[in-house]
């Protein structure tokens, strides 16, 4: 036997014990493509064949799937956080003040001041007890998931007074902070927590009363991961 046909021979070999190792679907687009090539190119286009694993990559969901179950997932996740707030004592009115939504960066539980019950005492970052248990129900509702926290703090336009320089961004950043210490307290590991930002009132909620409660607040948001461990 020439070398050249020797050499034909084996690579024909390998290409058969490669082929009897794929799966289903690599073997079908192998004899599709024996049986035709200009139909099974054209049949192909927009999709590839992975060459680590041989799968056919239309069977893999997309961004946009992905993206769609940590919405649902994180969503699921504030509802039962309201559930448990709700079941405590002294916290049920205090969920009023509490709304839960989907933002670009992830899920955002936003507590909100009103005229009648506010989270801190006036003009620091002094918490509320009631404020320490309501995180430390936050805490123990995403405990046992893996996505990272950004704390946000924001006041409304009432002017803060200071000799020293302290002005309402300090406040809601010190807001913000003091919640991040009262969630790591209550068992978040410190190594989730991203951001700490304070905004003053660069971002309020209600734009046409500036001076309204609901724009003294405080933000967890909850960032969206690349893979969601339910």
């Amino acid at each position: 036997m020439a070398y050249a046909d020797f050499v034909t021979a084996m690579m024909a070999l390998f290409i058969v014990l490669w082929i009897v190792g794929q799966s289903k679907q690599v073997k079908e687009a192998v004899a599709n493509y024996f049986k035709d090539p200009g139909a099974f190119f054209e049949s192909t286009k927009g999709s590839a064949m992975s060459s680590a694993g041989g799968k056919i990559g239309a069977g893999e969901p997309t961004g946009e799937e992905l993206l769609k179950r940590q919405e649902e997932h994180l969503q699921q996740v504030g509802q039962e956080i309201l559930k448990d707030i709700a079941k405590q004592p002294g916290l049920a009115e205090l969920s009023k003040q509490i709304r839960i939504e989907v933002v670009k960066e992830g899920l955002r539980i936003e507590l909100m001041e009103s005229p009648n019950s506010v989270f801190f005492d006036v003009g620091t970052a002094n918490m509320h007890e009631d404020t320490k248990k309501l995180l430390g129900v936050i805490a123990g509702g995403i405990s046992n998931i893996p996505n990272h926290l950004i704390l946000e703090g924001h006041t409304d336009s009432r002017s803060y007074g200071s000799a020293l320089g302290y002005t309402n961004f300090e406040l809601s950043t010190d807001r913000a902070n003091s919640a991040r210490r009262v969630l790591a307290a209550a068992g978040l590991a410190e190594g989730r927590f991203d951001e700490v930002r304070g905004y003053a009132d660069t971002k309020l909620r209600n734009h046409a009363d500036p001076l309204d409660a609901a724009n003294r607040r405080i933000s967890i948001i909850l960032k969206f991961e690349g893979k969601i461990d339910k």
